[in-house]
């Protein structure tokens, strides 16, 4: 969102002239790749005692690869989630991702054809979950309203289907024919 931002301040043609603050008028999907369980294996009192090394490796782990790994997604997802409710369109920002991943589930490196194929199972039983929305009040994720995952992503690619053959119908550049 902030190099869209940056776009529409350099008055990229691209872009229609709206204010680059103007979050309400975005539509923002967002689909996680699917991160481990949070398994909280790390213990406050114990990390305050380590030292360089404690952080560099404990339990046959990186503590603070791990940290700054999921801090960073979970900060822009707070990030997104509160601006879009705070200008009470949160209809506009999608984002869907397990956090349940186990094993070999979780990792980036296992690109076995059984480990593909319950990657597709855990894909399709996550679009029968409930729409969540992270609590912004505790930063957990919950249940948003009765929606799934499923009907969410088909109302949203109809909003940005939508949107697109509006902002094709004024462009000088060209017309596109209107959805069916």
């Amino acid at each position: 969102m902030s190099e869209v931002s940056k776009e529409i301040t350099r008055k990229n043609p691209d872009f229609f002239p709206i204010a680059p603050m103007d979050y309400g008028r975005f539509l923002v999907l967002s689909l996680g790749t699917g991160t481990a369980k949070s398994e909280e294996k790390y213990d406050a009192e114990e990390a305050a005692k380590w030292g360089v090394l404690g952080w560099l490796t404990s339990d046959n782990s990186t503590p603070i690869v791990d940290v700054f790994t999921e801090a960073s997604g979970d900060m822009i997802d707070l990030h997104i989630s509160t601006v879009f409710q705070a200008l009470h369109c949160e209809e506009n920002y999608l984002r869907i991702q397990d956090d349940t991943l186990t094993r070999a589930l979780s990792s980036v490196d296992v690109a076995t054809k059984e480990n593909l194929e319950n990657l597709v199972k855990v894909g399709e039983k996550l679009l029968k979950k409930p729409l969540s929305r992270v609590n912004l009040e505790t930063g957990v994720f919950e249940p948003a309203d009765e929606m799934t995952n499923e009907k969410a992503l088909i109302k949203m690619a109809k909003l940005l289907s939508r949107e697109k053959h509006l902002r094709d119908s004024r462009s000088p550049i060209g017309k596109a024919p209107p959805p069916k």
